[in-house]
């Protein structure tokens, strides 16, 4: 055995440890420019929820002033549901159609 280390196969790793080091890393998965996945779950949530906190709001509101408790706080409630369900697929329709056009750029390259 060799007391003395290879100077060549020295520099053959420190070749490989340079080139792993200049690799670049690999980037996260986003479903649209800038946002990630969760963010987009979360604003899905968000849009869901407040439609429904209005449709609340607004049904109470109506119902303190007409002396009709329930009526339109059932009624205003459901709306809000649909509305918040509206906006929410909204926002999926335009993320897919943000992720087909980025396929179809990249397909193209």
């Amino acid at each position: 055995m060799a007391l003395e280390p290879d100077p060549d196969r020295l520099r053959q790793l420190e070749a490989r440890l340079d080139g792993l080091k200049e690799k670049p890393k690999a980037a996260p998965a986003n479903t649209v420019k800038g946002f990630s996945q969760g963010e987009v779950a979360w604003r899905m949530v968000i849009e869901l929820c407040t439609g429904m906190i209005l449709g609340l709001a607004i049904g109470y509101g109506l119902d303190v002033l007409f002396g009709t408790l329930p009526i339109f706080l059932i009624i205003f409630s459901l709306i809000g549901f649909a509305a918040g369900i509206k906006t929410m697929l909204g926002s999926a329709r335009q993320l897919a159609q943000t992720k087909a056009g980025e396929a179809a750029r990249g397909e193209g390259d």
